[in-house]
């Protein structure tokens, strides 16, 4: 039995506990044991490795283990497994491609964290500029599909957890467009008919297959991190979606991706005062962990994106989207 493994570069990150790799081994096929692990960027609570699984007769397959080795997030961490857990089990058999489950150890019952083992998707992120016009409508498409998934027993509610008071407004920025922007979210939520929601719906949670010769080729290969899914408004999912999109390629693409959910046959909230709340809901949830969000992006090679720039471009979606509600 071998008691810990690392990928062959020695990266810490792709290091897998003794625990956790044998109980990874009680769910691989007789013959099987895992050959190699490697570390996943990306990941901004959880540690995500690929396990390299090798069979007697040397065939390979991979597997995904998703660990929430950070102390700060281990108070959520059975909730977020269960929910992701539960959302995988609903997915299989839906045309919504996502991983496959294949072990759940929430309470880390069995292994040093707690871990959840599961298939490998093909495909990579696209967080570059280059192709976004193609991707955009590609993801609203999938959003859709995503909302239209009908489970038999209803996720738990969203939550939404911003408040005025914990909104951090950018330095440098227009105080009445924020103050504006904060009463908006002071106001009672509007009523909503509810859908599943992924919850963390965004390019970083999304896989890709772009022939590097023809961006405009790309097609979506899966969807993953179903720790948030829930149930709520498609409103917030297309907002989040939307912010994202306005932090990694400009304001105009995050109002771009609320009209192409619309062109795919999705459906908003139903008056545009309504529809803002939840935009600027978003928007001001994001202020609160800039600095998280841009970390991955630089490690992901877009190292223009510093803290900084992603707050401009944050006063800049949010000022768009209140001077568009004059």
């Amino acid at each position: 039995m071998v008691t810990g493994h690392h990928a062959a570069a020695g990266h810490p990150a792709a290091y897998v506990g003794p625990l956790t790799l044998a109980w990874v081994s009680r769910h691989l096929a007789t013959g099987e044991r895992v050959v190699a692990a490697e570390a996943l960027q990306g990941g901004i609570t959880a540690a995500m490795r690929r396990l390299t699984i090798g069979a007697a007769d040397g065939s390979t397959r991979d597997l995904v283990l998703r660990s929430f080795v950070d102390p700060l997030s281990a108070g959520h961490a059975e909730d977020w497994l269960n929910r992701e857990t539960d959302a995988l089990t609903l997915l299989k058999g839906t045309g919504v491609r996502a991983p496959g489950l294949v072990a759940a150890d929430p309470t880390a019952a069995h292994c040093e964290h707690p871990s959840l083992l599961m298939t490998h998707v093909a495909g990579r992120t696209a967080l570059e500029d280059e192709g976004v016009e193609t991707r955009v409508p590609l993801l609203a498409r999938q959003l859709v599909e995503i909302h239209a998934v009908r489970p038999a027993e209803r996720p738990r509610e969203y939550e939404a957890l911003t408040t005025a008071e914990s909104v951090v407004v950018p330095k440098g920025a227009d105080a009445a467009v924020w103050d504006a922007a904060i009463d908006v979210l002071r106001s009672p939520a509007p009523p909503y008919e509810g859908c599943f929601l992924h919850r963390d719906f965004q390019p970083g949670n999304v896989l890709f297959d772009v022939p590097p010769a023809r961006p405009a080729a790309a097609r979506i290969t899966g969807v993953v991190d179903w720790a948030a899914a829930s149930w709520g408004p498609a409103d917030l999912d297309v907002a989040h979606c939307s912010t994202v999109l306005a932090l990694l390629h400009g304001p105009a693409w995050g109002l771009r991706f609320t009209e192409a959910y619309q062109e795919a046959g999705g459906v908003l909230a139903a008056t545009p005062g309504e529809r803002l709340y939840w935009q600027v809901r978003d928007g001001l949830a994001c202020s609160e962990e800039v600095r998280a969000v841009a970390r991955p992006w630089r490690e992901a090679g877009r190292t223009e994106l510093t803290t900084r720039a992603v707050e401009e471009r944050l006063d800049a979606y949010l000022t768009a989207l209140m001077d568009a509600s004059v």
